[in-house]
């Protein structure tokens, strides 16, 4: 087997360096989220398609359109076998996605429009969604003709002298945001338009603790894979991080629960607003945040507290970004072009991965020939050799388990230890990348392929050079062909 083709010093790296990739998938890329395996990466578009991006090609896998024609994806979730993913929208509807056939498993209208929704971590056919102007819905979909809609509470639990004197009007002005699963799903933690967290549990669907971190609107929230972290995006510019109880626990009691603030991180001298924040893969060790109206991404560890990296890329401010779960790669949607912009470390080549006899050296050396290194052997014995070899047979079908958990980090049995099966999902040869909704057809439920691979011959860019939005295919010919003839 051949050599990583990466140095392992640079692996040892867990910060991404610089913008070293960018993908245009159909239409604007809003929303993103990485594979629980890290193998694909799902993008949400303001038209309503999805495109399922294959991160060791970086080519479009699969697109998915079920969501109304120009209706914003707002947020997208994946199942922990990779095979299934919700994604929601203005448009009212949650859609439940089969990765197999790109088949809709499951279509529910929640009559509003959805903020966020999010899988159980142990049961994709159960989900929760934050609603605009409405109450939180936890939503069953095991039976596909009647689904079961349950409505969360909106208002924090308060000490009993706290309490509001007219619960009904205080509820139509405290509106939930954004909510999420704990990593087992035993409970659901929302965050709401005046500044509250609320733990609510999921078999009660009732408030078990509230706290309140300030006063302005929480935009979003988000845990770490262990589930013993929170990350708290809110209006007020600052990005709280807050160590989380074993909400788990049976011996916990809801008085014990204490939410305490660990970091506060902030821009105090620009005062800059956040548009959207994330933990690093793995063990959460950094936080990271993309700017409103700046087009820099904030890194910060937690260890102390401090900022330890600003990535520069494009001249345009950039809206959602993700973490990869295993690699130090952050992507990123632009909020202007709608394109989805990678950042890694910059590794060389290793060219001694490419044989295992091969030797890098430093400086130039003598080489000195070995006496039967180019003998010229008769035409008979190669053509002999050559027909040997063609007699073999070649198992390309069977999967070796320790190569997969070598090279994948996953056992063929399990994902992450989950015990749900290996999913992968059939990849469409034929799917490239496409800016125009019209030149995909659809072939099958769910799957799309361009109308004609001549139509963009004239569209090709070279030396990393794009055409500017709007160009007709005649402006875009003749650039190219200047190019050429250069």
């Amino acid at each position: 087997m051949n050599l990583p083709l990466t140095d392992p010093v640079l692996l040892a790296q867990d910060i991404p360096e610089s913008l070293v990739a960018r993908l245009r998938s159909s239409g604007q890329a809003v929303c993103l989220r990485f594979s629980w395996a890290g193998d694909l990466l799902a993008s949400g578009t303001a038209k309503g398609t999805i495109a399922i991006f294959d991160l060791e090609t970086h080519g479009v896998a699969r697109k998915l359109k079920g969501h109304t024609n120009g209706r914003t994806v707002q947020s997208l979730s994946w199942e922990k076998s990779g095979r299934y993913l919700l994604s929601s929208s203005i448009d009212w509807k949650v859609i439940l996605w089969d990765l197999k056939d790109g088949s809709r498993v499951r279509v529910l209208s929640l009559g509003a429009p959805v903020y966020i929704a999010e899988l159980h971590p142990a049961n994709h056919l159960l989900c929760v969604a934050a609603l605009y102007e409405y109450r939180p819905v936890l939503a069953d979909l095991t039976s596909a003709s009647a689904p079961i809609q349950h409505a969360l509470p909106n208002l924090p639990k308060r000490a009993p002298h706290e309490q509001e004197a007219n619960p009904e009007k205080a509820d139509a002005k405290h509106f939930t945001t954004v909510a999420a699963f704990t990593p087992t799903g035993s409970h659901i933690i929302t965050g709401t338009t005046k500044g509250w967290l609320n733990v609510i549990s999921t078999s009660t669907r009732q408030t078990i603790y509230s706290t309140r971190l300030c006063s302005k609107p929480i935009l979003l929230i988000r845990l770490s894979a262990s589930g013993r972290d929170l990350l708290v995006n809110a209006s007020d510019t600052i990005i709280r991080t807050i160590r989380l109880p074993d909400l788990s626990s049976p011996t916990l009691q809801p008085d014990e629960i204490r939410l305490d603030i660990e970091h506060k991180f902030q821009d105090v001298v620009n005062r800059l607003s956040w548009n959207h924040v994330s933990f690093s893969g793995g063990s959460a060790e950094y936080v990271m945040a993309s700017t409103l109206m700046n087009h820099d991404i904030y890194i910060w560890e937690r260890t102390h507290g401090s900022l330890v990296k600003i990535l520069e890329g494009p001249k345009e401010e950039l809206g959602a970004v993700e973490w990869h779960p295993s690699r130090p790669m952050v992507a990123a949607t632009g909020v202007e072009s709608g394109r989805v912009y990678f950042w890694g470390v910059l590794s060389p080549q290793r060219w001694s991965a490419l044989a295992p006899d091969f030797l890098e050296v430093e400086e130039n050396e003598e080489y000195v020939e070995q006496e039967d290194e180019f003998d010229i052997h008769p035409v008979e014995e190669l053509q002999k050799r050559r027909l040997d070899q063609e007699d073999e047979e070649v198992d390309v079908l069977t999967v070796d388990a320790e190569q997969l958990e070598r090279e994948t980090g996953r056992r063929s049995d399990v994902v992450n230890g989950s015990g749900s099966e290996v999913f992968r999902m059939p990849v469409l040869l034929d799917m490239n990348e496409s800016d125009s909704e019209d030149e995909m057809v659809a072939i099958g439920t769910g799957q799309f392929r361009r109308k004609s691979t001549s139509a963009r011959e004239g569209s090709e860019f070279l030396d990393g050079e794009e055409e500017e939005d709007g160009a007709t295919g005649e402006e875009s010919g003749e650039v190219v062909g200047r190019k050429r003839r250069r």
